[in-house]
């Protein structure tokens, strides 16, 4: 299981400043869809500098456009690039067939889609389909749970990630669940006192 650190709702400076401190300590470093709103396509090169070691993802959350964004994300120095699940299949596709053009990967964000439109676009078997329990959710969300329910709804689908609120304990429980290939922690590590130590603290729980 890999581990993805997002970074979100900071300003440019501290993100190269916290990107530069965890490069080589977590796996994949996600560049929030607020950096990308709020900086653009030239802030993925500048994220790309400092991070010689470690995969940069870029949460465009692309639902339109496709084949533009996903090349502008890589042109720019994304390894992966995320698109909405609530896209049409055509943009999806558009994005996929990009993303394997350049060697890179596409990230499927299932935020609020359903069991039916996940069987429309089950169709890319080299993307990695994420279950997302949104922020602005109020409900618990138990994420070994979900992961063991979406396998059994939608065994076709090989390459998994999962977001919204994970906890070093969940984290542990969905490394022995071992079906999940990426976590993605965001505030639990990116807003932490220490960054470093918690990174370490996840990587240890996600790799054992």
């Amino acid at each position: 299981m890999k581990l993805q650190t997002a970074i979100d709702r900071v300003s440019l400076e501290d993100a190269i400043v916290l990107a530069k401190q965890l490069d080589g300590k977590t796996d994949i470093l996600e560049m929030g869809t607020s950096l990308v709103k709020d900086y653009g396509n030239l802030a993925i090169e500048k994220l790309r500098e400092v991070l010689p070691q470690t995969s940069l993802l870029v949460d465009s959350k692309t639902i339109d456009e496709g084949a533009y964004e996903f090349s502008q994300a890589f042109r720019y120095g994304g390894d992966i690039v995320t698109a909405m699940g609530a896209a049409s299949v055509d943009t999806l596709q558009a994005c996929y067939d990009v993303a394997q053009k350049e060697n890179k990967t596409m990230m499927i964000d299932l935020l609020e889609v359903s069991d039916e439109k996940i069987e429309q676009i089950k169709l890319f078997p080299d993307a990695i389909y994420a279950l997302h329990h949104s922020v602005d959710r109020k409900d618990h969300f138990d994420a070994a749970a979900s992961v063991e329910s979406f396998r059994q709804k939608h065994p076709e689908i090989k390459r998994l990630a999962i977001a919204g609120g994970i906890d070093l304990r969940q984290a542990q429980l969905l490394a022995e669940q071992g079906i999940i290939e990426v976590v993605i922690v965001g505030s639990k590590i990116a807003k932490a006192e220490n960054p470093l130590q918690a990174v370490n603290e996840f990587m240890g729980a996600v790799h054992k």
